[in-house]
This record gives C-alpha cells, structure tokens and sequence, in this order.
C-alpha cells in the first residue's frame, strides 16, 4: 500500500467513524471536498460501492462495513508493533502495581522483589497482598497473580504453576488412626475442612477415569488454610490445601501426603494476569517475563 492509497484508507474509517465528510475532515484537518474525493477513490480502487450519500448522513454498505473492520485491525495491529519496537529500544521504568493473594504473595512473591527491583533500578513497585477479588481494568493494576480456575475473559494470563492440593496428616495422627487407603474411608477419620475451598461440604478425588466424592467432618472447621495447616500439625485431623502452602512442613516431616495415588479436583493453576490491551507497557512485560522465568521449577519444589 502506497501513500496515497493509505490517505484513502484513512479518509474511508474518518468518515466511517464521523458519520460524514464534515465531521471527517475536522477530525483529519482537511477539507471535506478532499476527504469525499479520497472515498471515491478508495471505491474506484476497489470496484464496490463502500457508502451510501446522503444530504445529512454517510450509510456503509456491507460491503463497508466488513472492509471497516479489516483495515482497522490491520491499523490496530501497525500501531501495536510500532509502540513494541519503540519500547524495546527503552529502558523499563515506571511504578508497577501488582495484586498478589495474600498468603501466596507474602511467602512467595515478597522474597522475590528487592531481587527484581535491584536488577531494574528505574522501575518501583507498589504491591497490594489482599484475598479479595480486584478488578485490574478498573483499579488500574498493572498485574496480578490469581490462583485456581480463571474466569475474566478480558485478561492475558501465563501459567506460572499448578495450584495442586493434597490431603495431608501429621504422623503421630496416622500412627494413632492409621493410614486411609482410599478416600471413601475418609468419613471414619477426623478431617479439617475448608468451607472456602469448592465442592464443600464434599472432597472431590480422581484417580484416571474414577471420581470420588466424600462428605467430610472434624471438629474443627475454619476458612483459613493455615489454621487448618496448623491443626494438621497438631495431630488434629487430615486437612487439604495447597502444595505450595505446606512446603516447609513436607520437607520437615512435620506433615505428609495422604492418598498420594489420588488427585484432589478443584485444583487449577497459578496465574499471572495482566488487562488486555493493544500492547504491554515495557515495565510490565519486563516484570512478567523475570517471575516466569522465576517459576520455572516452582520454588516449593514439584
């Protein structure tokens, strides 16, 4: 597409959007005799009648209509690779909001941010650890890490990890009541359960093509894992939560896996979302890119 052929295209989406070759021409600075010369052309070029005049009004045709919507995408596409190629020139800088849950994001990403912040001294963070639900398009983050299922279309997301969850026990607990050897005998144990945690008042299990659901009690109910976690530990009961979250106490023997043969369902992932948008600002793209690389081998372990 050369110049000229560019100027029609251009008067074409003017006066798409402005609904005339007045409000077109104010829009593009020139006269609106030009910009209706210029669609003439543009019909001419092509064959096919792309609108309809009136006396007050513009009406598209179909066949305006569907051209309208190519040329902008390619356009939206154009101005998408000219913005990444004049960032890759530049130095990410900038403030970086990020949402992060808030246990996950104090254990695991905290330790994580003088790191990143070192190696790129112009850009500064300002972090918000909380387990409620934030609207990033809205509240103007420019990321968050989401943990389980993903629901909002309007994200980019990267996978970082699983989010696996397993039943766990102390030991003195399994020498005391004995090892479950499937989870239908797990109604005969004292377990912990989450009311937070999908599926409640059931455990959901699966183990290839078998799925098990088992309605679960104990004395002790919370919607706070690490209380549940701590309970475990105290020979309390058997409890489910993250991997991620009992890490330390797996490798201590403090806690260890029940039902290792079985997957628990409602698992999901560990995400990194970003706001859809025509192209990701420098810091972000940086920031993202250094935690995946982070992520690799899960800091927990696998």
């Amino acid at each position: 597409m050369n110049g000229a052929e560019l100027d029609e295209v251009l008067a074409f989406l003017a006066a798409f959007d402005a609904g005339s070759f007045t409000a077109a021409s104010t829009a593009l600075g020139r006269d609106a005799s030009i910009v209706s010369r210029r669609v003439s052309a543009l019909e001419a070029r092509l064959g096919v009648r792309l609108m309809e005049r009136t006396t007050r009004r513009l009406a598209p045709t179909a066949a305006g209509t569907a051209f309208y919507r190519r040329m902008r995408a390619a356009l939206s596409m154009m101005d998408e690779a000219s913005a990444e190629i004049t960032q890759s020139s530049q130095v990410a800088s900038g403030l970086l909001r990020i949402a992060l849950p808030a246990t996950f994001g104090q254990r695991w990403i905290a330790p994580m941010l003088p790191v990143f912040l070192a190696a790129w001294p112009q850009v500064s963070i300002e972090a918000e650890f909380s387990d409620r639900y934030v609207d990033l398009v809205h509240e103007r983050f420019d990321l968050a890490i989401r943990l389980g299922d993903l629901a909002d279309s309007r994200l980019v997301a990267r996978r970082l990890a699983s989010n696996d969850r397993i039943a766990v026990a102390a030991p003195a607990y399994l020498e005391r009541y004995g090892m479950p050897a499937a989870p239908d005998e797990l109604p005969g144990h004292a377990c912990l359960p989450n009311p937070r945690l999908e599926g409640f008042p059931d455990w959901h299990f699966r183990r290839g093509d078998t799925m098990l659901a088992v309605r679960v009690n104990g004395r002790l109910t919370a919607d706070d894992s690490t209380s549940l976690v701590a309970a475990a530990v105290a020979g309390i009961g058997i409890t489910v939560c993250a991997r991620w979250l009992i890490a330390d106490e797996l490798a201590s023997g403090r806690l260890v896996c029940v039902l290792d043969d079985w997957q628990f369902e409602h698992s999901g992932g560990i995400h990194l979302v970003r706001p859809s948008s025509r192209y990701t600002p420098l810091k972000t793209r940086v920031f993202s890119d250094w935690l995946v690389e982070r992520f690799a081998v899960p800091p927990w372990g696998v």
